[in-house]
């Protein structure tokens, strides 16, 4: 047992000092030799946890992002304005501190990557589900109002890989800019199915 539970530490332990790797590098500006070598691992370790390059990176990137899932749909005893602003402001917290992951993650990996589209719609659900939580009261919507918060997820996506490359904003002024488009995505959904009431807005001191 201790052996395994060493493995995972270690197994772990990798996937830290990767995350930090990638964390402003693209995946192939970096060599299984450099990744060794700023690791201060042998090469054939990484090979044997991970059995490859992009095995590694599909690690790093899947526990690069657990975290912000794990945020997004955590919280629901906090008012539900909270937790909305709460989520955006984490979501852009990890595209500000992981820019090469946040990028691999919306634009699905190197080339056609089923696997990091399967991480990338997680997310994508995951911040439905807050959402839809936080505005109706539950996450089993219908159709329409899951394709208007869709929208609005993937309109984040590509502000949020804009303001990366061009950080003219403040995150506190990115956030508040988010939580208002998200507001007219609601009143639209409402618009065209009232059973989804888009919730009043809401005053905060900012």
């Amino acid at each position: 047992m201790r052996g395994t539970e060493r493995s995972l530490a270690r197994r772990a332990e990798l996937i830290a000092i990767g995350r930090k790797l990638f964390a402003d590098t693209s995946y192939d500006a970096l060599s299984m030799d450099d990744i060794a070598r700023q690791a201060h691992v042998a090469k054939g370790l990484i090979y044997y946890y991970f059995q490859s390059k992009r095995g590694y990176y599909l690690a790093i990137i899947k526990d690069s992002v657990a975290d912000l899932v794990t945020f997004a749909a955590e919280g629901l005893e906090i008012p539900a304005v909270d937790r909305v602003h709460r989520t955006i402001d984490g979501y852009l917290r990890y595209a500000e501190n992981h820019q090469a992951a946040y990028r691999t993650i919306v634009s699905g990996g190197v080339g056609f990557d089923a696997e990091v589209h399967a991480v990338r719609d997680g997310v994508r659900e995951a911040i439905i589900a807050t959402i839809a939580e936080g505005a109706y009261g539950r996450s089993d919507i219908a159709p329409l109002a899951r394709m208007g918060l869709l929208a609005w997820v993937c309109s984040v996506e590509g502000a949020t890989l804009d303001w990366i490359d061009r950080p003219e904003l403040s995150r506190g002024t990115m956030r508040e800019l988010l939580v208002k488009t998200l507001g007219g995505a609601l009143r639209a959904v409402e618009e065209l199915d009232p059973a989804y009431p888009a919730p009043p807005p809401a005053r905060r001191d900012t």
